[in-house]
């Protein structure tokens, strides 16, 4: 019999990557996404591998919704063996353009629409007591960067609230697995269709990698008994110089965090966005940026080999130690 997993933001970018690992790995795959024709053909590239695909249009920012998808999957798939959590939405712009409905909006979306997912997810397997709930995360929940406050902001909250219901699952002696992925820049299609300020075209910060990758560490999260995985080693650096550097590093930002992630192309009059409503058309994993993107990752192996990955995390922070110095008299701070 099949396992059943469930992946929310399905339609695109990391959530249809990882829809697709986990059909190829033979799961049956519930699909969660908000507009309907795009994840019919996400689901439809399902078939090739001969598992079951349920696409299932839903907002994750509504509880109900999400609770009414998870029923569903049960009913027409059966038991749900993993949940996934991807689904996020932002906004490229300084603090003082944003609006509090933008803000709310994207922290529905991002920090609630994962909170949702647990809920829903932990409801059925304490039952059953078994079950994996992979949430993932970013970098930036540990070194915020400008521009990006709803999103860093929702990602860190995640990070909380992944944390307590550890604590939680531990006390209640349940067989629930609970594990976070943080990514690095990828090749999505946010990077078209995220509400921007800026009059510019937004871009990752290098280096970035193709959503396959992390599409794989996803599940062997879901497959593994992790606390976190750490997926490429700009996500190391960022999480290792936060604590070695934060002052240092709001400056350097400062300096640096704008023109890093704008283009020099301007926007369009009225640009998409998908903020409040999905943009149509026919978006898949991949962003603009496959030219210039990487399509594996080193870095998993540490997860797998703990000794070396501290051996790198020494080495990361020595050298990164000497990067700031070096760049902080470059920029004057």
């Amino acid at each position: 019999m099949r396992k059943i997993a469930v992946i929310t933001g399905a339609g695109a970018g990391v959530g249809r990557a990882t829809s697709n690992e986990f059909a190829r790995q033979g799961y049956d795959v519930a699909l969660l996404s908000r507009d309907p024709e795009r994840l019919h053909r996400a689901a439809g590239e399902l078939e090739k591998f001969g598992v079951r695909a349920l696409p299932l249009p839903t907002d994750v920012a509504d509880a109900a919704a999400v609770e009414a998808a998870a029923d569903r999957v049960e009913a027409e798939l059966g038991p749900i063996d993993v949940w996934v959590n991807v689904a996020m939405a932002t906004v490229f712009s300084p603090v003082s353009k944003l609006t509090a409905e933008e803000v709310e909006r994207g922290t529905k979306v991002t920090y609630l629409g994962q909170v949702h997912g647990m809920m829903a997810a932990l409801r059925r397997m304490r039952v059953r007591n078994r079950g994996t709930i992979v949430n993932v995360g970013s970098a930036l929940a540990y070194r915020s960067v400008p521009l990006q406050s709803i999103y860093c902001g929702a990602k860190a909250a995640i990070r909380g609230f992944t944390d307590s219901l550890r604590s939680e699952i531990i006390h209640d002696k349940l067989n629930v697995h609970v594990t976070m992925v943080d990514l690095p820049a990828v090749n999505t299609p946010q990077f078209d269709w995220a509400k921007n300020k800026m009059g510019r075209k937004a871009k990752p910060v290098a280096p970035i990698y193709e959503p396959e990758v992390p599409a794989r560490a996803i599940f062997f999260a879901a497959t593994h008994k992790r606390r976190d995985v750490w997926v490429g080693f700009s996500t190391i650096k960022a999480i290792l110089g936060n604590r070695v550097a934060p002052g240092l590093l709001d400056r350097y930002l400062a300096k640096a965090g704008y023109s890093g992630q704008l283009t020099d192309k301007s926007l369009a009059p009225d640009p998409p966005s998908n903020l409040f409503e999905p943009v149509k058309g026919d978006y898949g994993a991949h962003g603009r940026f496959d030219a210039t993107s990487r399509t594996r990752s080193w870095e998993m192996f540490t997860d797998r080999h703990k000794a070396v990955a501290f051996g790198l995390a020494a080495v990361a922070v020595g050298g990164l130690a000497v990067f700031t110095h070096r760049t902080a008299k470059r920029l004057d701070i």
